[in-house]
């Protein structure tokens, strides 16, 4: 027996008609007879009573008629995984916050490409919000944020977690430290994230379990905004060591550790529970996971 086969059989129990069984495959109706008959005959049972009107099953075709009805749906199913396998194989769409996609996310690309060089990945830059709808939506393959909220219809993987540092201009009373206490910044003008940015939580909770309190006289939703007000010694800041890698090579800015212990920036890959990846895109997603050394 084979697919079309089984196809013809189903459309024949619930359309429980010959000839529009065979309009609608396309066949003639004595084709139809025909491959219900041999089914009959490959199987030692009748399927149909060919007595009533309308066509009834009899307790074989029943169970006969279940089975096809799982095989089809299941052949349906990998055909349109298979499809969609190779919609995807050539193009990934990744998104991810605007401070690990600028920094963290390159050398991962970079890798990538050198393996897949005819992928096209798109990545995009965007809000952690518009990433997780965009996830759940469909319109990103693969999703990287920072302090990664919980879905029970999105996957969540551990990407990296980045050392926080105390970040001040050369200008500022703690450039000349080269450790700084927590305590230190009590009552201290800090440049801070926008209420609405994951990190935000995660530092307010770092400063609450200490017990200090800041005086935030600005606040951004990207880093690179908060790194321009602290070179210009407009207030200190706390953020993760890659986002401000550039600028203290460069010496534009000082980034302290604390001595208190260290303070770390959870990142993770986020993709939806459903989501049917490429070959590509499972070695994109394994080597977020695994990290560079180890590829």
């Amino acid at each position: 027996m084979n697919i079309e086969t089984a196809r013809i059989f189903c459309d024949l129990v619930e359309l429980q008609n010959f000839s529009r069984t065979a309009e609608k495959n396309g066949i003639s109706q004595s084709a139809v007879s025909q491959q219900i008959a041999q089914l009959e005959m490959t199987h030692h049972c009748q399927l149909i009573s060919r007595k009533k009107r309308p066509l009834s099953l009899t307790q074989a075709g029943e169970l006969f008629y279940q089975a096809c009805r799982d095989i089809l749906e299941r052949y349906d199913r990998l055909s349109s995984e298979l499809t969609v396998l190779q919609a995807s194989s050539a193009r990934i769409n990744l998104a991810a916050i605007f401070s690990i996609g600028m920094h963290t996310l390159q050398p991962y690309v970079r890798r990538f490409m050198e393996m897949y060089p005819k992928v096209n990945l798109s990545v995009e830059y965007c809000g952690a919000g518009h990433i997780y709808e965009g996830i759940l939506r469909g319109n990103f393959d693969i999703g990287v944020v920072a302090v990664p909220r919980m879905d029970r219809n999105i996957d969540v993987f551990p990407f990296e977690n980045e050392r926080l540092l105390l970040v001040c201009s050369r200008q500022h009373r703690l450039a000349a430290e080269s450790t700084v206490d927590i305590h230190q910044l009590e009552g201290i003008d800090f440049i801070a994230f926008a209420k609405d940015v994951p990190s935000r939580t995660l530092i307010d909770s770092i400063l609450k379990q200490h017990n200090i309190t800041v005086r935030a006289v600005m606040e951004f939703d990207n880093t690179e905004t908060i790194k321009r007000a602290v070179e210009i010694n407009s207030g200190v800041s706390i953020l993760p060591e890659p986002t401000v890698a550039p600028e203290l090579a460069g010496g534009t800015l000082r980034g302290l550790p604390f001595r208190n212990q260290n303070f770390y920036r959870p990142t993770a890959v986020i993709l939806r529970k459903d989501k049917i990846l490429s070959q590509a895109g499972r070695y994109l997603i394994e080597l977020l996971q695994k990290g560079l050394d180890k590829k």
